[in-house]
């Protein structure tokens, strides 16, 4: 591949308007995904909300890679990324019933969808054969897992759980082939376009405040509980977009070759998958909470509102020990506190449960300002222009 041409896509900065339009089909596909949850709030339920998630989650990430490589707005890329649009929003609609009457229409769809990047990244890589080698590695497992889904769709019980696990894991060993050799990324665009993923998945909690309060009375305790889910909704962004995203922007930029690519993959397609299950998760036990404030909530909604919390902050701990920040103490901690309020949360009036969760949250906020204030200026001073030895991370 020529060097301007490289030159010419690290060059991209900003995501641009159909890749923002794309995006909006996933923030009703998470919706889908907290009703699922919420029409059917057991352990198996929840299981089946994971496996929904994943493959979600890989459709989207698929396309956050492409697009970074190859503009979706010029030629017939446009007209192709319609279709891949129309394809994912079927696939949304049916997703509530995927494992049910609506299967083989969520799994033909979604293999539209991945059929359809699969072409487009060919494309990508003419003139490029590095590029072009690689894309061929990942066609066999993308055709793998989304055939799984077809051969699930008349299946029963555990051995059609058995093939959608069995395509998520093919999904997540599938970037392990070639160690990331000749995947090409322009690292501002590609950090821009997992912040809004985070985004999306915290619009659909704002979504879930007021579908669990829609048609309650506007008493003050729902006002209260509406008002603590919003200051989580609003620290969970703070945690990501206050100094991480630059802190990771810097060190993606750092990297080269090979290297930058596995650093994205573990940092971005991975470790943001449990960021966004986490946010669900929480959607899920926070729209619960606002069915009925006073009464106390059940197991599993008590562990979407608690867990959720603390699985995003796990992945942020993950997502800091691979770009080389280190374990820290603020997002352990919080961790461990929100898993010991578990308990508590299922024998507390459901406002109360979701006050601990803010406190905690508020806590650790709070924590990483006053403690890390230097750091956390330097780094919002320089954004995504700092160097190796610039800062520790807070």
């Amino acid at each position: 591949m020529p060097d301007d041409d490289v030159a010419g896509r690290d060059e991209r900065e900003s995501a641009v308007p159909l890749e923002l339009f794309f995006d909006l089909v996933f923030v009703y596909a998470f919706t889908q995904v907290t009703a699922l949850l919420d029409h059917d709030p057991t352990w198996g339920g929840m299981l089946r909300a994971g496996l929904l998630l994943s493959v979600l989650w890989w459709a989207w990430a698929a396309y956050a890679w492409l697009t970074n490589t190859l503009d979706p707005e010029e030629g017939g890329v446009r007209l192709v990324m319609f279709a891949a649009i129309s394809a994912m929003l079927i696939a949304s609609i049916a997703a509530p019933r995927a494992f049910g009457r609506d299967a083989t229409i969520f799994a033909a769809a979604y293999l539209i969808v991945r059929a359809l990047h699969i072409v487009l990244y060919t494309i990508a890589g003419r003139g490029d054969p590095a590029l072009l080698r690689a894309v061929l590695r990942i066609t066999p497992t993308v055709a793998i897992s989304a055939g799984l889904l077809l051969l699930a769709s008349p299946l029963h019980g555990p051995a059609k759980l058995l093939c959608w696990a069995a395509a998520a894991l093919i999904d997540y060993l599938g970037p392990l082939i070639g160690h990331m050799r000749g995947w090409r990324l322009a690292p501002r665009h590609f950090v821009e376009r997992f912040g809004q993923v985070i985004l999306i998945a915290l619009g659909e909690s704002i979504v879930a405040i007021g579908v669990g309060a829609a048609g309650l009375r506007l008493d003050p305790g729902l006002l209260t509980a509406a008002l603590l889910g919003v200051t989580v909704v609003a620290c969970l962004w703070w945690a990501y977009f206050d100094w991480v995203v630059y802190v990771a922007q810097s060190r993606l930029t750092q990297a080269t070759g090979p290297a930058r690519a596995a650093l994205a993959r573990d940092a971005y397609s991975y470790l943001h998958l449990p960021m966004v299950a986490g946010i669900v998760l929480f959607a899920f036990g926070l729209q619960t909470a606002l069915h009925d404030t006073t009464r106390h909530l059940a197991f599993v909604p008590a562990v979407g509102l608690v867990c959720g919390v603390a699985l995003y902050l796990l992945a942020h701990v993950g997502f800091r020990l691979r770009i080389g920040g280190g374990l820290g103490r603020g997002r352990p901690v919080a961790c461990l506190v929100l898993l010991a309020l578990l308990p508590a949360a299922t024998q507390v009036p459901a406002a109360v449960a979701l006050g601990m969760v803010a406190a905690v949250c508020v806590a650790l906020i709070l924590y990483e300002v006053l403690r890390h204030r230097d750091d956390r200026s330097l780094i919002r001073a320089r954004r995504g222009d700092l160097t190796p030895n610039d800062v520790a991370q807070p």
